[in-house]
């Protein structure tokens, strides 16, 4: 699979992690499941500390439906890593947000992929549209 290769200037948002100890695997480098972790966070928070989400009480959640993950370079504590982050598509009940994670002061990402929210209603879980405050942070950070 042929991947085109992003560098930080592609992306809109940018939230730096510290590697933990115990992300590091028996190989070396940290495991791949944590990359899908920082994905995770880094979306989510950009969402809550932009009050664009409500976790406890908001009727809209968002589910990941899609993601993927390409990696270049490994990664092993105790580098500190950016993720950088971008919307790529804003559809009616679907949000695709691009993502990158640099190591240390790398221009090159070590891994990049996408995630894939559809908001639903919390209650029924039916695919519901984006609320608006939602809908306008998403485009703060449209490619």
């Amino acid at each position: 699979m042929r991947v085109a290769v992003k560098s930080r200037s592609d992306f809109r948002y940018f939230q730096l992690i510290t590697t933990r100890w115990m992300d590091n695997d028996v190989y070396g480098h940290v495991n791949n499941v944590v990359y899908y972790s920082w994905f995770d966070t880094v979306v989510n928070q950009y969402l809550i500390t932009n009050k664009a989400l409500d976790i406890h009480t908001g009727t809209t959640i968002g589910l990941v439906v899609e993601t993927q993950c390409v990696y270049f370079n490994s990664i092993s504590f105790p580098d500190v890593i950016t993720v950088g982050l971008a919307v790529g598509h804003i559809g009616n009940s679907s949000v695709r947000y691009e993502l990158a994670i640099f190591k240390n002061d790398d221009q090159q990402p070590a891994a990049q992929g996408y995630f894939v929210h559809v908001y639903v209603d919390r209650n029924t879980r039916r695919p519901a549209p984006l609320p608006e405050t939602l809908r306008e942070l998403l485009h703060q950070a449209l490619l």
